[in-house]
Protein backbone atom coordinates (compact mmCIF):
# COMPACT_ATOMS: atom_id res chain seq x y z
CA UNK A 1 0.00 0.00 0.00
CA UNK A 2 1.32 3.37 -0.98
CA UNK A 3 2.18 5.11 2.40
CA UNK A 4 0.33 8.71 2.90
CA UNK A 5 3.98 10.73 3.08
CA UNK A 6 5.40 8.85 0.30
CA UNK A 7 6.96 11.44 -2.12
CA UNK A 8 9.36 11.04 -5.31
CA UNK A 9 10.74 14.45 -4.74
CA UNK A 10 11.96 13.77 -1.43
CA UNK A 11 13.53 10.56 -2.47
CA UNK A 12 14.84 12.65 -5.60
CA UNK A 13 16.13 15.66 -3.71
CA UNK A 14 19.59 14.14 -2.23
CA UNK A 15 20.72 13.81 -5.82
CA UNK A 16 19.80 16.93 -7.29
CA UNK A 17 21.79 18.62 -3.81
CA UNK A 18 24.60 16.35 -5.21
CA UNK A 19 24.66 14.55 -1.94
CA UNK A 20 24.79 10.94 -3.78
CA UNK A 21 27.72 11.96 -6.32
CA UNK A 22 30.15 11.25 -3.71
CA UNK A 23 31.99 7.80 -3.85
CA UNK A 24 32.03 8.02 0.10
CA UNK A 25 28.40 8.46 0.31
CA UNK A 26 28.27 5.38 -2.39
CA UNK A 27 30.20 2.76 -0.10
CA UNK A 28 28.55 3.48 2.63
CA UNK A 29 25.55 2.60 0.94
CA UNK A 30 27.13 -0.57 -0.36
CA UNK A 31 28.02 -1.19 2.92
CA UNK A 32 24.60 -1.08 4.28
CA UNK A 33 23.85 -3.56 1.68
CA UNK A 34 26.94 -5.87 3.00
CA UNK A 35 25.55 -5.58 6.84
CA UNK A 36 22.17 -7.26 5.59
CA UNK A 37 23.48 -9.93 4.18
CA UNK A 38 25.76 -10.92 7.46
CA UNK A 39 23.25 -9.96 9.96
CA UNK A 40 20.55 -12.38 8.00
CA UNK A 41 21.11 -14.56 6.69
CA UNK A 42 19.14 -17.28 8.70
CA UNK A 43 15.65 -14.90 8.18
CA UNK A 44 16.56 -15.24 4.24
CA UNK A 45 16.63 -18.81 4.10
CA UNK A 46 13.56 -19.21 6.01
CA UNK A 47 11.85 -16.78 4.17
CA UNK A 48 12.75 -18.28 0.76
CA UNK A 49 11.58 -21.96 2.33
CA UNK A 50 7.87 -20.36 3.04
CA UNK A 51 7.69 -19.04 0.01
CA UNK A 52 8.63 -21.45 -2.84
CA UNK A 53 10.03 -24.27 -0.71
CA UNK A 54 13.65 -23.97 -1.54
CA UNK A 55 16.23 -26.00 0.30
CA UNK A 56 18.71 -24.35 2.27
CA UNK A 57 21.00 -24.99 -0.56
CA UNK A 58 18.86 -23.68 -3.35
CA UNK A 59 18.02 -20.46 -1.10
CA UNK A 60 21.89 -19.73 -0.33
CA UNK A 61 22.47 -19.35 -4.26
CA UNK A 62 20.61 -16.05 -3.94
CA UNK A 63 22.75 -14.75 -1.43
CA UNK A 64 25.78 -15.44 -2.92
CA UNK A 65 24.24 -13.70 -6.00
CA UNK A 66 24.19 -10.78 -4.21
CA UNK A 67 27.35 -11.57 -2.16
CA UNK A 68 28.84 -11.46 -5.35
CA UNK A 69 27.41 -8.48 -7.38
CA UNK A 70 28.09 -6.59 -3.90
CA UNK A 71 31.71 -7.78 -3.91
CA UNK A 72 32.53 -6.23 -7.32
CA UNK A 73 30.64 -2.89 -6.80
CA UNK A 74 32.94 -2.22 -3.88
CA UNK A 75 36.34 -3.27 -6.00
CA UNK A 76 35.53 -1.66 -9.08
CA UNK A 77 33.32 1.30 -7.63
CA UNK A 78 36.18 3.80 -7.92
CA UNK A 79 36.81 2.75 -11.71
CA UNK A 80 33.46 2.77 -12.65
CA UNK A 81 32.92 6.28 -11.20
CA UNK A 82 35.85 7.82 -13.16
CA UNK A 83 35.67 10.29 -16.11
CA UNK A 84 36.65 8.79 -19.67
CA UNK A 85 38.95 11.03 -21.51
CA UNK A 86 37.34 11.44 -25.49
CA UNK A 87 40.08 12.66 -28.26
CA UNK A 88 39.30 16.37 -29.81
CA UNK A 89 39.47 16.65 -33.11
CA UNK A 90 42.60 18.99 -33.84
CA UNK A 91 39.58 21.78 -35.07
CA UNK A 92 38.53 21.98 -31.89
CA UNK A 93 41.99 22.02 -29.86
CA UNK A 94 43.12 23.04 -27.74
CA UNK A 95 39.97 21.40 -25.77
CA UNK A 96 39.31 18.59 -23.04
CA UNK A 97 36.39 16.54 -23.25
CA UNK A 98 35.22 13.50 -21.63
CA UNK A 99 32.15 11.25 -20.22
CA UNK A 100 30.86 11.62 -16.83
CA UNK A 101 28.56 9.13 -15.55
CA UNK A 102 25.83 10.63 -12.84
CA UNK A 103 22.94 9.50 -11.41
CA UNK A 104 19.15 9.29 -13.14
CA UNK A 105 17.46 10.17 -9.62
CA UNK A 106 15.38 8.27 -8.60
CA UNK A 107 14.20 4.55 -9.69
CA UNK A 108 11.84 2.30 -9.18
CA UNK A 109 12.88 -1.51 -8.35
CA UNK A 110 9.71 -4.25 -9.47
CA UNK A 111 11.02 -7.52 -8.58
CA UNK A 112 9.74 -10.49 -9.33
CA UNK A 113 8.24 -13.97 -7.27
CA UNK A 114 10.93 -16.76 -8.53
CA UNK A 115 14.28 -15.27 -7.14
CA UNK A 116 12.42 -13.00 -4.65
CA UNK A 117 15.58 -11.43 -2.55
CA UNK A 118 18.71 -11.81 -5.11
CA UNK A 119 16.51 -10.18 -7.96
CA UNK A 120 15.82 -7.83 -5.74
CA UNK A 121 18.65 -6.89 -4.00
CA UNK A 122 20.98 -7.04 -7.34
CA UNK A 123 19.86 -4.36 -9.70
CA UNK A 124 19.30 -2.49 -5.85
CA UNK A 125 23.31 -2.55 -5.55
CA UNK A 126 23.59 -1.40 -9.20
CA UNK A 127 21.48 1.54 -8.13
CA UNK A 128 23.11 2.68 -5.22
CA UNK A 129 26.24 2.30 -7.04
CA UNK A 130 25.36 4.47 -9.24
CA UNK A 131 24.11 7.25 -6.87
CA UNK A 132 20.16 6.94 -7.05
CA UNK A 133 17.89 7.03 -4.68
CA UNK A 134 15.63 4.01 -5.03
CA UNK A 135 11.81 2.69 -4.64
CA UNK A 136 11.54 -1.24 -4.26
CA UNK A 137 8.30 -3.03 -4.87
CA UNK A 138 8.84 -6.83 -4.04
CA UNK A 139 6.40 -9.59 -5.36
CA UNK A 140 3.30 -10.20 -3.75
CA UNK A 141 3.70 -13.22 -5.01
CA UNK A 142 6.13 -14.28 -2.55
CA UNK A 143 4.90 -12.56 0.62
CA UNK A 144 7.22 -13.81 3.41
CA UNK A 145 10.15 -12.67 1.24
CA UNK A 146 8.53 -9.21 0.20
CA UNK A 147 7.53 -8.52 4.35
CA UNK A 148 11.47 -9.11 4.73
CA UNK A 149 13.25 -7.00 2.47
CA UNK A 150 10.26 -4.05 3.88
CA UNK A 151 11.40 -4.72 7.45
CA UNK A 152 14.90 -4.91 7.00
CA UNK A 153 15.31 -1.76 4.63
CA UNK A 154 14.23 0.64 7.70
CA UNK A 155 16.62 -0.88 9.72
CA UNK A 156 19.83 -0.25 7.47
CA UNK A 157 18.81 2.66 5.75
CA UNK A 158 17.48 6.36 5.95
CA UNK A 159 13.67 6.44 4.90
CA UNK A 160 15.44 9.13 2.15
CA UNK A 161 17.56 7.05 -0.17
CA UNK A 162 15.28 3.62 -0.13
CA UNK A 163 11.42 3.37 0.17
CA UNK A 164 10.02 -0.16 0.29
CA UNK A 165 6.16 -0.52 -0.81
CA UNK A 166 4.35 -3.47 -0.64
CA UNK A 167 1.14 -4.68 -2.21
CA UNK A 168 -0.62 -5.83 -4.85
CA UNK A 169 -0.94 -5.13 -8.40
CA UNK A 170 -3.25 -2.04 -7.60
CA UNK A 171 -0.19 -0.19 -5.71
CA UNK A 172 2.49 -0.97 -8.94
CA UNK A 173 0.00 0.59 -11.20
CA UNK A 174 -0.26 3.62 -8.84
CA UNK A 175 3.93 3.34 -8.52
CA UNK A 176 4.04 3.18 -12.53
CA UNK A 177 1.92 6.26 -12.87
CA UNK A 178 4.53 8.26 -11.08
CA UNK A 179 7.87 10.31 -12.31
CA UNK A 180 10.55 7.91 -11.91
CA UNK A 181 13.94 8.36 -13.46
CA UNK A 182 14.30 5.09 -14.27
CA UNK A 183 12.14 1.35 -14.17
CA UNK A 184 13.94 -1.67 -13.40
CA UNK A 185 11.48 -4.48 -13.89
CA UNK A 186 11.70 -7.99 -13.57
CA UNK A 187 8.82 -10.57 -14.80
CA UNK A 188 6.32 -12.05 -17.46
CA UNK A 189 6.74 -9.91 -21.24
CA UNK A 190 2.80 -9.47 -20.89
CA UNK A 191 3.27 -7.27 -17.52
CA UNK A 192 6.21 -5.92 -19.19
CA UNK A 193 4.04 -3.95 -21.67
CA UNK A 194 2.35 -2.68 -19.12
CA UNK A 195 5.20 -1.09 -17.52
CA UNK A 196 6.30 -0.01 -20.23
CA UNK A 197 3.07 1.39 -21.76
CA UNK A 198 2.97 3.07 -18.18
CA UNK A 199 6.48 4.49 -18.24
CA UNK A 200 6.25 6.27 -22.44
CA UNK A 201 3.61 8.76 -20.35
CA UNK A 202 6.14 10.16 -18.72
CA UNK A 203 9.30 9.31 -21.35
CA UNK A 204 10.70 7.46 -18.80
CA UNK A 205 13.22 4.72 -19.77
CA UNK A 206 13.01 1.12 -18.51
CA UNK A 207 14.85 -2.04 -18.27
CA UNK A 208 12.94 -5.00 -18.94
CA UNK A 209 14.33 -8.51 -17.81
CA UNK A 210 11.81 -10.58 -19.27
CA UNK A 211 12.22 -14.72 -20.14
CA UNK A 212 11.10 -16.65 -23.21
CA UNK A 213 11.55 -20.17 -24.40
CA UNK A 214 14.93 -20.90 -23.56
CA UNK A 215 15.91 -23.69 -25.99
CA UNK A 216 19.04 -26.50 -24.91
CA UNK A 217 20.26 -28.01 -28.12
CA UNK A 218 22.41 -31.82 -27.40
CA UNK A 219 24.50 -32.44 -30.58
CA UNK A 220 27.04 -34.84 -31.57
CA UNK A 221 30.07 -35.10 -29.19
CA UNK A 222 28.11 -34.28 -26.28
CA UNK A 223 29.26 -36.22 -22.58
CA UNK A 224 25.89 -37.39 -22.28
CA UNK A 225 25.96 -38.37 -18.39
CA UNK A 226 27.45 -35.02 -17.57
CA UNK A 227 24.84 -33.41 -20.42
CA UNK A 228 22.05 -34.88 -18.23
CA UNK A 229 22.89 -34.22 -14.95
CA UNK A 230 23.63 -30.43 -16.28
CA UNK A 231 19.91 -30.02 -18.15
CA UNK A 232 18.16 -31.95 -15.63
CA UNK A 233 19.76 -29.54 -13.05
CA UNK A 234 18.71 -26.75 -15.16
CA UNK A 235 15.06 -27.50 -15.14
CA UNK A 236 14.33 -28.77 -11.38
CA UNK A 237 16.28 -25.93 -9.86
CA UNK A 238 13.74 -23.65 -8.06
CA UNK A 239 10.91 -26.20 -9.51
CA UNK A 240 11.99 -25.00 -12.73
CA UNK A 241 10.84 -21.50 -12.17
CA UNK A 242 13.95 -19.78 -13.32
CA UNK A 243 14.16 -17.43 -16.15
CA UNK A 244 16.85 -19.24 -17.91
CA UNK A 245 16.10 -22.72 -17.28
CA UNK A 246 16.08 -24.41 -20.26
CA UNK A 247 12.86 -24.14 -21.87
CA UNK A 248 12.94 -27.23 -24.33
CA UNK A 249 15.21 -29.66 -25.62
CA UNK A 250 16.31 -30.21 -29.11
CA UNK A 251 18.11 -33.33 -29.01
CA UNK A 252 20.07 -35.25 -32.24
CA UNK A 253 17.87 -38.26 -32.75
CA UNK A 254 20.41 -40.33 -32.67
CA UNK A 255 21.65 -39.55 -29.32
CA UNK A 256 18.41 -39.36 -28.04
CA UNK A 257 17.42 -42.24 -25.80
CA UNK A 258 20.80 -42.55 -24.76
CA UNK A 259 20.32 -39.19 -23.27
CA UNK A 260 16.80 -39.71 -21.86
CA UNK A 261 18.44 -42.89 -20.34
CA UNK A 262 21.08 -40.99 -18.55
CA UNK A 263 18.76 -37.75 -17.90
CA UNK A 264 16.51 -40.14 -15.87
CA UNK A 265 19.74 -41.81 -14.09
CA UNK A 266 20.43 -38.41 -12.82
CA UNK A 267 16.85 -37.85 -11.61
CA UNK A 268 16.82 -40.52 -9.57
CA UNK A 269 19.64 -39.61 -8.23
CA UNK A 270 19.00 -36.30 -7.20
CA UNK A 271 16.00 -36.76 -5.53
CA UNK A 272 15.54 -41.06 -4.72
CA UNK A 273 13.59 -43.25 -5.74
CA UNK A 274 10.63 -41.01 -4.43
CA UNK A 275 11.46 -37.40 -5.92
CA UNK A 276 8.00 -36.07 -4.79
CA UNK A 277 8.93 -36.89 -1.41
CA UNK A 278 12.76 -35.35 -1.69
CA UNK A 279 13.60 -32.73 0.56
CA UNK A 280 15.91 -31.38 -2.01
CA UNK A 281 12.61 -30.51 -4.29
CA UNK A 282 10.87 -27.27 -4.60
CA UNK A 283 7.53 -26.36 -4.68
CA UNK A 284 5.76 -24.22 -7.32
CA UNK A 285 4.68 -20.63 -6.17
CA UNK A 286 0.64 -21.04 -6.03
CA UNK A 287 -2.18 -23.13 -6.82
CA UNK A 288 -2.95 -20.78 -9.74
CA UNK A 289 0.65 -22.03 -11.53
CA UNK A 290 0.18 -25.10 -10.36
CA UNK A 291 -3.01 -26.18 -11.77
CA UNK A 292 -1.62 -24.79 -14.91
CA UNK A 293 0.85 -27.18 -14.99
CA UNK A 294 -0.81 -29.94 -14.36
CA UNK A 295 -3.57 -29.31 -17.09
CA UNK A 296 -0.30 -29.41 -19.26
CA UNK A 297 1.01 -32.42 -17.70
CA UNK A 298 -2.76 -34.22 -17.85
CA UNK A 299 -3.08 -33.34 -21.87
CA UNK A 300 0.33 -34.68 -22.08
CA UNK A 301 -0.53 -37.98 -20.24
CA UNK A 302 -3.81 -38.14 -22.26
CA UNK A 303 -1.64 -38.04 -25.26
CA UNK A 304 0.56 -40.42 -24.71
CA UNK A 305 3.65 -38.35 -24.78
CA UNK A 306 4.76 -38.03 -21.08
CA UNK A 307 7.71 -40.05 -21.21
CA UNK A 308 8.76 -40.31 -17.48
CA UNK A 309 8.18 -37.71 -14.54
CA UNK A 310 5.33 -35.83 -13.69
CA UNK A 311 3.91 -37.20 -10.20
CA UNK A 312 2.15 -34.22 -8.45
CA UNK A 313 1.15 -33.29 -5.10
CA UNK A 314 -2.01 -30.58 -5.04
CA UNK A 315 -1.55 -29.74 -1.41
CA UNK A 316 1.89 -29.34 -1.40
CA UNK A 317 2.15 -27.43 -4.83
CA UNK A 318 4.66 -30.08 -5.83
CA UNK A 319 5.33 -31.31 -9.58
CA UNK A 320 8.49 -34.22 -10.20
CA UNK A 321 10.64 -33.19 -13.52
CA UNK A 322 8.53 -34.56 -16.56
CA UNK A 323 10.21 -35.05 -19.98
CA UNK A 324 7.37 -35.28 -22.66
CA UNK A 325 7.85 -35.83 -25.91
CA UNK A 326 6.98 -33.59 -29.19
CA UNK A 327 6.87 -33.57 -32.61
CA UNK A 328 6.71 -30.25 -33.68
CA UNK A 329 7.41 -26.62 -32.52
CA UNK A 330 3.78 -26.17 -32.78
CA UNK A 331 2.78 -28.50 -29.84
CA UNK A 332 0.72 -26.59 -26.88
CA UNK A 333 4.00 -27.47 -24.89
CA UNK A 334 5.47 -24.58 -26.92
CA UNK A 335 3.32 -22.11 -27.04
CA UNK A 336 4.46 -20.33 -24.09
CA UNK A 337 7.59 -20.20 -21.71
CA UNK A 338 6.85 -23.00 -19.41
CA UNK A 339 8.39 -21.62 -16.44
CA UNK A 340 7.58 -25.38 -14.72
CA UNK A 341 9.54 -28.47 -14.08
CA UNK A 342 8.28 -30.08 -17.39
CA UNK A 343 10.70 -30.57 -20.25
CA UNK A 344 9.67 -30.84 -23.89
CA UNK A 345 11.75 -32.88 -25.63
CA UNK A 346 11.62 -32.76 -29.70
CA UNK A 347 14.32 -34.66 -31.82
CA UNK A 348 15.94 -34.01 -34.93
CA UNK A 349 17.82 -35.23 -37.66
CA UNK A 350 20.94 -32.86 -37.99
CA UNK A 351 22.85 -29.47 -36.58
CA UNK A 352 21.22 -27.82 -39.17
CA UNK A 353 17.51 -28.82 -38.41
CA UNK A 354 18.32 -27.58 -34.68
CA UNK A 355 19.33 -24.36 -35.74
CA UNK A 356 16.31 -23.57 -37.94
CA UNK A 357 14.39 -24.79 -34.59
CA UNK A 358 15.67 -21.59 -32.37
CA UNK A 359 15.70 -19.40 -35.49
CA UNK A 360 11.61 -20.16 -35.93
CA UNK A 361 11.12 -19.08 -32.40
CA UNK A 362 11.39 -15.58 -30.59
CA UNK A 363 14.84 -14.57 -29.63
CA UNK A 364 14.93 -16.26 -25.79
CA UNK A 365 16.81 -15.41 -22.69
CA UNK A 366 19.60 -17.37 -22.98
CA UNK A 367 20.26 -19.87 -25.68
CA UNK A 368 22.22 -23.15 -24.29
CA UNK A 369 23.96 -25.79 -26.52
CA UNK A 370 25.97 -29.48 -25.57
CA UNK A 371 28.50 -30.45 -27.89
CA UNK A 372 29.10 -29.91 -31.53
CA UNK A 373 31.71 -29.20 -33.52
CA UNK A 374 33.46 -25.72 -33.42
CA UNK A 375 32.26 -24.49 -36.74
CA UNK A 376 28.51 -25.68 -35.30
CA UNK A 377 29.07 -23.48 -32.58
CA UNK A 378 30.45 -20.27 -34.83
CA UNK A 379 27.57 -20.89 -36.89
CA UNK A 380 24.77 -21.05 -33.80
CA UNK A 381 26.09 -17.94 -32.53
CA UNK A 382 26.40 -15.98 -35.68
CA UNK A 383 23.35 -17.01 -36.75
CA UNK A 384 21.01 -16.99 -33.65
CA UNK A 385 20.50 -13.94 -31.64
CA UNK A 386 19.77 -14.39 -27.65
CA UNK A 387 20.38 -12.72 -24.73
CA UNK A 388 23.28 -14.82 -23.84
CA UNK A 389 24.72 -18.24 -24.69
CA UNK A 390 25.95 -21.08 -23.03
CA UNK A 391 27.98 -23.80 -24.23
CA UNK A 392 27.94 -27.07 -22.40
CA UNK A 393 25.91 -25.98 -19.20
CA UNK A 394 22.88 -24.40 -18.19
CA UNK A 395 22.11 -21.03 -15.95
CA UNK A 396 25.79 -21.08 -14.78
CA UNK A 397 26.18 -17.33 -17.39
CA UNK A 398 24.43 -15.47 -14.70
CA UNK A 399 26.57 -16.83 -11.95
CA UNK A 400 29.46 -14.83 -13.61
CA UNK A 401 28.82 -11.16 -12.43
CA UNK A 402 30.75 -9.59 -14.83
CA UNK A 403 29.02 -10.52 -17.75
CA UNK A 404 25.70 -8.11 -18.87
CA UNK A 405 22.57 -9.65 -18.46
CA UNK A 406 19.61 -9.23 -20.22
CA UNK A 407 17.17 -9.87 -22.97
CA UNK A 408 17.11 -9.52 -26.48
CA UNK A 409 13.22 -8.44 -28.43
CA UNK A 410 10.73 -10.28 -26.50
CA UNK A 411 13.00 -11.73 -23.96
CA UNK A 412 13.59 -8.32 -22.77
CA UNK A 413 15.73 -5.10 -22.83
CA UNK A 414 18.88 -3.52 -21.15
CA UNK A 415 21.16 -5.37 -18.81
CA UNK A 416 22.82 -5.18 -15.58
CA UNK A 417 24.96 -7.20 -13.17
CA UNK A 418 28.43 -5.22 -12.74
CA UNK A 419 29.40 -2.52 -15.01
CA UNK A 420 26.33 -2.96 -16.96
CA UNK A 421 24.08 -2.48 -13.93
CA UNK A 422 26.10 0.60 -12.97
CA UNK A 423 25.47 2.37 -16.29
CA UNK A 424 22.00 1.45 -16.92
CA UNK A 425 21.38 3.42 -13.84
CA UNK A 426 23.70 6.37 -14.53
CA UNK A 427 23.49 9.20 -17.43
CA UNK A 428 26.21 9.15 -19.32
CA UNK A 429 26.79 12.99 -19.30
CA UNK A 430 29.03 14.64 -22.31
CA UNK A 431 31.68 17.25 -21.25
CA UNK A 432 33.62 19.77 -23.12
CA UNK A 433 36.10 22.10 -21.97
CA UNK A 434 37.82 25.25 -23.79
CA UNK A 435 39.85 27.87 -22.81
CA UNK A 436 39.32 31.40 -23.55
CA UNK A 437 42.97 32.19 -25.00
CA UNK A 438 42.44 30.96 -28.54
CA UNK A 439 39.44 32.22 -30.16
CA UNK A 440 39.78 31.97 -34.27
CA UNK A 441 37.73 34.76 -36.07
CA UNK A 442 37.27 32.29 -38.88
CA UNK A 443 34.01 30.60 -37.27
CA UNK A 444 32.14 34.08 -36.82
CA UNK A 445 30.40 35.95 -39.72
CA UNK A 446 31.02 37.41 -41.91
CA UNK A 447 32.07 34.03 -43.38
CA UNK A 448 35.83 35.26 -45.14
CA UNK A 449 37.25 31.63 -44.98
CA UNK A 450 36.07 30.09 -48.08
CA UNK A 451 34.25 26.30 -48.72
CA UNK A 452 36.60 25.22 -50.99
CA UNK A 453 39.37 25.46 -48.03
CA UNK A 454 36.85 23.88 -45.39
CA UNK A 455 36.74 20.79 -48.22
CA UNK A 456 40.49 20.64 -48.53
CA UNK A 457 40.83 20.90 -44.69
CA UNK A 458 37.91 17.86 -43.53
CA UNK A 459 39.15 15.95 -46.68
Amino acid sequence: MIPENFSISKLRQPVLDGETRHGDWRRLQLKRIGKILENNQNEILESLAKDLGKPPVEAFFEVIAVHQELKLAEEQLSRWMKPRRIQVPLSLSPAEAMVTPEPLGCVLIISPWNYPFSLTLQPLISALAAGNTVVIKPSEHAPFTSHLIANLIPKYFPEGIIRVIEGDGNDASILLDQNFDHIFFTGSETIGRKVMEAASKHLTPVTLELGGKSPALVMQGADLEVTARRLIWGKSLNAGQTCIAPNHLIVHKALKSALLSEIEKALSNFYGPDPINSQHLGRIINERHFNRLNQLLTNARDNDQLIFGGKTDEKRLRITPALIDIQTHNDPLMREELFGPIFPVLSVPDFDSALSEVRSQPRPLALYMFGGTTKEKQKLLKTTSSGGVCFNDVIMQAGVPELPFGGVGPSGMGTYHGLAGFETFSHKKSVLKRPFWLDLRLRYPPYKIKVDFLKKLFS
